[in-house]
Formats: C-alpha cells, sequence, structure tokens
C-alpha cells in the first residue's frame, strides 16, 4: 500500500535560525512557513546569537497557527508526514531537542502529523 505523503514538514537550522516549512509534494510550494528569521518572532525572543529549544517551540506553534489560517491543520485529512529520524540525522545529534520541540508544538496545537521511520512504510503512527 502507499501511501501519499502529500503536506512534508522540512526543517531548516543553522546556529543562530530556525526555519520550519511545510510543502506541498505536488506543486513544489511551500504552503506554510515560519522562522525565527521574521521580526516578529524574533522580537519576542530572547535567544541573542543562538536559538535554541525554547525557539524551536515559538516556531512550530507559529507554523501551527499559520495551518489554521489556511485550512490545513489535518493535511487535508491526510495529515502532515515527518521523519523525525531523518531530520535528526541531517540537523546533527545535538539539534534533536530542537527537532522534537517543533515537533511537539504543532502536536499540542492541534495539527495532525504522521511520523515515519526511516522505512518506506510510515509507523501510522497519527497524533
Amino acid at each position: 500500500m502507499t501511501v501519499l505523503k502529500r503536506y512534508v514538514l522540512r526543517l531548516f537550522m543553522s546556529l543562530k535560525y530556525i526555519t520550519a516549512n511545510v510543502v506541498d509534494r505536488n506543486n513544489g510550494r511551500i504552503v506554510a512557513t515560519a522562522s525565527t528569521v521574521e521580526h516578529s518572532i524574533k522580537n519576542s525572543l530572547e535567544c541573542g546569537r543562538s536559538c535554541n529549544a525554547k525557539a524551536a517551540t515559538v516556531v512550530g506553534e507559529v507554523l501551527a497557527m499559520r495551518l489554521r489560517v489556511e485550512g490545513l491543520e489535518e493535511g487535508q485529512g491526510r495529515g502532515i508526514h515527518v521523519d523525525v529520524n531523518k531530520e535528526v540525522e541531517k540537523k546533527g545529534f545535538k539539534n534533536r531537542t530542537k527537532v522534537w520541540a517543533i515537533v511537539n508544538a504543532l502536536k499540542n496545537n492541534g495539527v495532525k502529523l504522521i511520523l515515519e521511520d526511516n522505512d518506506e512504510n510510515p509507523s501510522q503512527t497519527s497524533f
């Protein structure tokens, strides 16, 4: 059985900034984004020169709010796919708390997430 992964969460992290995007894989467009680069988020944080898990949580909450405004918190019934292990490997082991902070903030704000294993089959863990 092939699971269609229309909406996928992608994370980008540097020492100074965190960006989270939800991408529509059908047409390659970003449907919602949140980042610590934005002035409204940056001014509400006390990151200094680096971003921490608290900043990641704020990014997740803002992204959840923007998904609700777009009507995509359910991912059009299919959910938003997240491969947490891939994101942690891509970002490095020390950033795993930031990755999980974003995922938990999205879940706590009512976004339907589908967490995936490293295999081709999703783990069917839906939140």
